[in-house]
């Protein structure tokens, strides 16, 4: 069994923030996710009207980046923590049930009709999917034909990754090629995938 220091303890917080500890966990997403996200955000032509989901909306800082991009659209975030579904309905106030709706809930078991959203956008989460094939069956799902999928993590080395998978129960770092694999099972037809060093971003259309 896995001894649990002080630091491994708030680590475990990267997957389902709680508390003092998950809120201070949130806070530093919203900061140093930024630069990640922005370039994952880069990698898609956003047209005004698109209908968004973006699953593992953390503090909700990618939802008020997809608001501006879509101004005509609607922005919905699911996050299977209590935590960071009220942080980031707080961070989003302004568009919150206007044009930004927020609510906990399961990757695994989406909350919404077939064919609902025009992109999905996953941040730095797709490491805490389980299983993470039904979880990608569920984006499928959930996505219009033709609709894009964006993925976008820091990690992607199966091995590196071990300083951090060794530390938070559940966490898995898959490789690009596992990932694209996966993808294609799940329904996807058309993947392309920017690497640097280890930080991918995955761009999926079914």
């Amino acid at each position: 069994m896995r001894k649990k220091n002080f630091l491994n303890k708030v680590l475990q917080n990267t997957s389902c923030p709680q508390g003092f500890w998950g809120r201070m966990i949130l806070r530093g997403m919203n900061r140093f996710h930024a630069s990640l996200a922005n370039r994952g955000m880069k990698q898609v032509e956003w047209q005004p009207e698109w209908n968004v989901l973006d699953i593992g909306c953390g503090g909700g800082a990618n939802l008020k980046r997809l608001l501006n991009l879509c101004p005509k659209g609607n922005i919905y975030g699911i996050d299977l923590s209590e935590e960071s579904v009220s942080f980031a309905q707080k961070y989003n106030t302004k568009d919150l049930d206007k044009r930004c709706f927020i609510q906990q809930g399961d990757v695994c078991s989406l909350p919404y009709k077939e064919e609902a959203f025009d992109a999905v956008t996953a941040f730095e989460t797709v490491y805490f999917w389980s299983p993470v094939n039904k979880a990608l069956s569920e984006v499928t799902r959930v996505l219009r034909k033709g609709g894009c999928f964006l993925i976008s993590l820091e990690a992607s080395d199966p091995e590196l990754g071990k300083m951090w998978t060794e530390r938070i129960d559940g966490m898995v770092v898959y490789s690009p090629a596992e990932l694209e694999e996966r993808l294609y099972e799940a329904g996807f037809s058309s993947i392309r995938t920017i690497r640097k060093k280890e930080e991918i971003h995955i761009i999926a259309h079914k």
